[in-house]
């Protein structure tokens, strides 16, 4: 798949024009796109303002040609960043500057801050961390922390108006629609995990503002700190324990994925008593959230290993895709 790139020159022309407002006479320079990503263009690039030492910024655009919308809407996302600035306890980098464009042919885009760090997937990464197993233990219990205070946050603000809530029965069936498009070997019990989520489906909670792929491997950390949760394409308002299962089953050692055991991780329990402690709640049902969850990363799984057989992608072990799918139904059925 061809990476899509857009003139740096002009990026950075852009860049400080909106950045202009609030800090007159800055300049953007060594404008480079990073890699990975496919709903979003993201850029690093030096910032010099007056009287100030040079430093690093992010620039992430939408991709030219088609419409801003759903993960791509960049605008968005930066509008998420701005309303968690100002929550205590939960880290993201300081959006700068936003420039609406003209859509489709001149993408949205913002300026944020640059937060260094090392985003680090204990269990799935196939390298060392330069963290501790103490400070990978403490990131963890962090994420844990931030993760409720994340979902505290008031949703009557002005700037969560009109999102849609994540509706339980609609996020099983996103997940059957999905299994519906894949191959029979890549379903194997899929319509049985299906019919037992949709006939225990729990009483939802209250909508909180989500992430939605709450991972230490989304977050900059240097030791046990969290300096930035990045990555909010797909952020929503929704069932907080979607979040939250998520982030456990990640943790969890019986991933198939797993390729790491001695990591200094929490156990799964131990991570929702930090997250029950820091609400003062008991978290009800989360057997259900965890089913579902696992439902969820196989259909995603499923439809990798479609798209990838049709046009292979460098880097994904398709077999290890396929193998993983029955594994991860089969351990979503011991929860439902």
């Amino acid at each position: 798949m061809a990476v899509t790139v857009l003139d740096v020159d002009d990026l950075a022309r852009r860049a400080e024009r909106a950045l202009a407002p609030t800090r007159p006479g800055a300049k953007v320079s060594d404008v480079d796109q990073f890699t990975g990503g496919t709903s979003s263009l993201t850029y690093g690039a030096t910032l010099a303002e007056p009287g100030a030492a040079d430093r690093r910024i992010v620039i992430k655009a939408a991709p030219p040609g088609i419409e801003p919308v759903r993960n791509r809407d960049v605008l968005r996302q930066a509008r998420i960043l701005q309303l968690l600035s100002s929550v205590d306890g939960v880290a993201v980098p300081e959006i700068l500057a936003t420039d609406a464009g003209a859509p489709v042919e001149v993408p949205p885009l913002f300026v944020m801050s640059f937060v260094d760090g090392e985003s680090y997937e204990p269990r799935l990464a196939a390298t060392e961390s330069s963290a501790t197993k103490e400070q990978i233990g403490d990131r963890a219990a962090a994420a844990a922390t931030m993760a409720a205070l994340l979902h505290a946050v008031e949703t009557d603000d002005p700037r969560l108006e009109g999102e849609r809530i994540t509706d339980l029965v609609a996020e099983v069936g996103r997940w059957s629609k999905a299994f519906s498009t894949v191959e029979d070997d890549l379903r194997p019990g899929a319509d049985a995990i299906e019919a037992k989520l949709l006939a225990s489906i729990p009483e939802p909670l209250a909508p909180s503002v989500l992430h939605g792929d709450w991972r230490l491997g989304n977050m900059q950390c240097n030791g046990s700190s969290i300096d930035a949760v990045i990555d909010w394409e797909i952020w929503s308002l929704g069932d907080r324990r979607l979040d939250l299962g998520w982030f456990l089953l990640l943790i969890d050692e019986k991933h198939p994925n797993c390729v790491r055991q001695d990591t200094g991780l929490p156990t799964p329990a131990e991570l929702v008593r930090s997250y029950e402690a820091a609400t003062g709640v008991t978290v009800q049902d989360l057997a259900w959230f965890e089913a579902l969850v696992r439902y969820k990363q196989a259909a995603v799984s499923a439809l990798i290993a479609k798209n990838n057989r049709k046009v292979p992608q460098p880097g994904v072990d398709i077999d290890r895709m396929v193998n993983i799918i029955p594994q991860l139904l089969s351990w979503a059925g011991d929860f439902v």
